[in-house]
């Protein structure tokens, strides 16, 4: 299967990535695009600055990464990794610092999504939980605690 998109995206991919900043990108790869930014959405607070069939952006806490369907996928050295795998990203955490634990593991809660563990004061000096989103990602929103 090839692209799924049916309109014009809102840039060019070039453009887009010569847009992004110096450091560390996150690109997650998942087997549809609108689930796992739904979660992003209403459970993480993120802000979706582009969204399609085949690929998304998103923002949170000041930093962008994205979203690639699979079948978008189908000619990139990824694909076999990826391929017949419900679960992504098995040990890896994604650390979403300066996020409310609390209110992000309610959300996910009311939403039905997995837990792995609620939020807690953790010894390093962060308040953190383990959530789990669509594909089987880990998401560790945390706070600094302030004694």
């Amino acid at each position: 299967m090839a692209k799924r998109r049916t309109k014009e995206p809102w840039m060019k991919a070039a453009d887009f990535g010569r847009s992004l900043p110096r450091g560390i990108g996150i690109n997650l790869l998942v087997p549809e695009i609108v689930p796992m930014e739904i979660f992003c959405r209403t459970v993480l607070g993120a802000n979706t600055i582009y969204a399609d069939e085949d690929f998304a952006a998103i923002e949170l806490q000041g930093s962008v990464f994205m979203l690639h369907a699979d079948h978008s996928y189908l000619d990139h050295e990824m694909t076999g990794v990826v391929a017949g795998n419900d679960v992504r990203g098995i040990g890896v955490e994604i650390r979403i610092y300066g996020a409310d634990p609390d209110r992000i593991e309610a959300r996910a809660r009311e939403r039905d999504h997995v837990v792995l563990a609620a939020s807690v004061d953790k010894p390093h000096g962060l308040r953190e939980c383990h959530v789990v989103g669509p594909s089987g990602y880990v998401f560790v929103p945390s706070k600094a605690i302030h004694s």
